[in-house]
């Protein structure tokens, strides 16, 4: 048995995984996040290890005969959070997310002073990394960066609590802008460019690779034993993919999870840092990937439900009884409640709602929220340029809308699959574990039965296109107004 462990930005989900691929069962847990000023989010990083116990303690009262029989664990984790420890191992502040970007000035000050750091990264500055939130915190919080002996990801804390190891592997660290994603190694030019240094990093593993084992007496709470494994494990995108068997040059699948990711395999690093897109090193050895990055997708429809007070499997029914004629003239929606990444890396970026009338439903909300979201994801393939995609497997929350699976095969052009719920960051989670401890990749990172599958229809793409042309503009016209504030 393997158990995979993910750490999202709204739960902590855990599953168990046998020796024949079989999902056994699974937990969740909730979590929050703080925004306790304008472009902030932070979360404690006590939190997800109170959400472990309690997916832990889940399992195990479920499935006492399998827990027991558990070799390895692996790990999986949203990307880019720091989280900051002093040299006794104490958490100096709440861990800055993802999704937070209050370093839009410390991104300018890198880009003038240290240019070089995109060619050696891979990848564009954006708020979002690592390498500037702890310029921030330099700058900001000059007393908290002098007692740094630590900068971990959110899903290598876990792992710390777990073996007392500080281990990250490359596809996380490659969203930290201190990789040099080529070499999947630190580079120790990068990491002077913010005053840090390779001791204070954790050392890296592949993700399917052995990072540690369970310490001794969190085995005998748990009711395992001290030699369970503890995987590399991988950013959350990464492990998705090879829960979803993306593991080959040319496979691709579209996230709609929190935020948006459309995620490509390659079989070398393809960097254009310039365009936006994240070139990052896959969770397996010898792979990279490309990703194009929204930081708002289904979070924009629980935004929304939220507002009008229904919920999201509600809306989505409404949305569906829609006629195509109403769609064509509903509201268009810009989904950039936290800012933007890919193309736009516009962290002033707002989201806003355009042709409202009296007459306007929920419904047509809904559909312009969906249809806003699926427009900022056309908006990302369009710069993954030479990147082939002939099928998507579409995973997280949203791919549980067959509305939306069809308008993104719609506005995309590309056929969509789903498949079973539980194929998620957690199941790559489980795969590396089981790769760890001796499992050939052929057989372990097979692509999960396909639930459905979502055709183009032609006829929809000449309105949708003229709707995507009217939705660019209307960011154009913002970024002219935000130039006007004071």
């Amino acid at each position: 048995m393997y158990l995979g462990i993910d750490i999202g930005t709204s739960e902590l989900k855990a599953l168990l995984l046998d020796d024949s691929g079989e999902i056994v069962g699974s937990a969740h847990a909730a979590l929050t996040v703080q925004r306790p000023h304008p472009h902030w989010a932070e979360q404690n990083p006590e939190d997800w290890w109170q959400a472990c116990g309690r997916v832990v303690s889940e399992l195990r009262q479920h499935y006492p005969h399998q827990w027991a029989a558990i070799r390895g664990i692996g790990l999986s984790g949203q990307m880019h959070g720091a989280v900051l420890l002093d040299s006794d191992g104490h958490v100096l502040r709440p861990c800055i997310l993802w999704n937070d970007t209050r370093s839009a000035a410390e991104c300018d000050w890198l880009r003038e002073h240290h240019p070089e750091m995109m060619r050696i990264s891979g990848n564009m500055i954006m708020p979002g990394f690592t390498a500037p939130k702890l310029v921030w915190v330099a700058r900001h919080e000059p007393e908290i960066f002098s007692k740094v002996a630590k900068v971990l990801l959110p899903k290598d804390y876990l792992r710390w609590r777990l073996t007392g190891e500080f281990a990250s592997d490359p596809s996380d660290a490659a969203g930290t802008l201190w990789l040099d994603v080529a070499k999947r190694d630190w580079s120790d030019e990068l990491l002077a460019m913010t005053d840090l240094s390779r001791t204070q990093m954790p050392s890296l593993v592949e993700g399917s690779a052995v990072s540690g084992n369970l310490r001794a007496a969190l085995a005998t709470e748990w009711g395992l034993s001290s030699s369970v494994l503890v995987a590399g494990g991988g950013g959350d995108n990464a492990t998705s993919a090879v829960g979803v068997g993306a593991v080959e040059p040319g496979d691709a699948f579209i996230s709609l999870g929190t935020s948006g990711v459309i995620f490509v395999v390659n079989d070398a690093l393809q960097a254009d840092p310039d365009s936006g897109v994240h070139a990052f090193c896959h969770a397996l050895p010898g792979r990279w990937h490309q990703m194009s990055v929204m930081l708002s997708a289904a979070s924009c429809l629980r935004w929304v439900c939220n507002l009008l007070s229904v919920t999201e499997s509600q809306l989505m029914e409404e949305v569906a009884q829609l006629t195509e004629d109403e769609r064509r003239g509903a509201p268009l929606f810009l989904p950039y409640l936290s800012g933007e990444r890919t193309p736009h890396n516009d962290p002033q970026a707002t989201g806003s709602f355009f042709n409202l009338r009296h007459e306007t439903s929920r419904a047509l909300l809904g559909y312009a929220v969906i249809e806003g979201v699926s427009f900022g994801l056309a908006d990302g393939l369009q710069v993954l340029g030479s990147a082939a995609i002939y099928q998507c497997s579409l995973t997280g929350g949203g791919a549980r809308s067959q509305v939306w699976a069809q308008l993104l095969a719609d506005v995309l052009a590309i056929p969509m699959v789903t498949h079973p719920a539980s194929s998620s960051g957690a199941l790559g989670a489980a795969r590396l574990a089981w790769l760890a401890d001796g499992g050939v990749p052929g057989e372990v990172c097979l692509k999960p039965p396909i639930v459905a599958r979502y055709t183009p229809q032609a006829s929809r793409g000449e309105w949708l296109s003229q709707r995507l042309a009217l939705f660019r503009l209307l960011y154009q016209q913002q970024q002219a107004a935000r130039a006007l504030l004071p």
